[in-house]
């Protein structure tokens, strides 16, 4: 998984509550098992007209969010299924950050599974950052900040073994692969006291 400490972009507002994974990545999108092209299929019911062109009104076919880095967008975020393309599909695109006043529980633990940082600020907060007219941020998970060129906007606050592993780029196979010593050990010992779970 790639770190995360500190990006600088341009923020995409898309202030809408309740955007399901289905929005995020529609069903047929999901063909694949690997992370790469999905950026394609982002919003695609509301990036793409039915012939196919770009619909001039979503706001990630406007300049300069086509090249948006974070997404500043409305509350419970990723609701519906636990779609794992939802993130990826993020990811492909660009996004790295997402700032919300809220998310729905299983997107976010995929956004931290997968590298994306999920900002969770009040409304009014957010709703602030959604209508400035400055569109570059700069988020750093080592201050906990976002800041523009003007300085210091907010702070934020992520769970401590999170943050951790979000700037360390450790997923969960790799936080593991930590414990592989104490692991091997305690393989060792059941397989003497327990030598029937083993088929020794």
């Amino acid at each position: 998984m790639e770190s995360f400490t500190k990006i600088t972009g341009i923020a995409a507002p898309l202030l809408r509550a309740d955007i399901n994974t289905d929005a995020i990545i529609p069903m047929r999108w999901l063909v694949t098992a690997t992370r790469t092209g999905l950026g394609k299929g982002l919003f695609s019911e509301w990036r793409y007209q039915p012939d196919g062109s770009e619909d001039p009104a979503f706001v990630l076919n406007q300049a300069p969010y086509r090249n948006a880095r974070i997404l500043i967008t409305g509350s419970n975020f990723g609701c519906g299924s636990s779609r794992e393309h939802a993130p990826w599909a993020l990811l492909d695109f660009g996004i790295r950050c997402i700032i919300a006043p809220g998310f729905a529980s299983i997107f976010y633990e995929n956004c931290l599974k997968n590298g994306i940082l999920p900002v969770v600020l009040p409304l009014d907060e957010v709703q602030k950052l959604a209508a400035r007219k400055e569109t570059v941020l700069t988020v750093d998970l080592s201050g906990n900040s976002i800041s523009d060129a003007g300085g210091h906007i907010a702070t934020f606050e992520l769970e401590a073994s999170r943050r951790t592993a979000l700037l360390d780029g450790r997923d969960e196979i790799d936080e593991t692969l930590q414990h592989a010593a104490a692991i091997a050990a305690f393989q060792e010992r059941d397989r003497v006291e327990h030598r029937w779970v083993w088929n020794v």
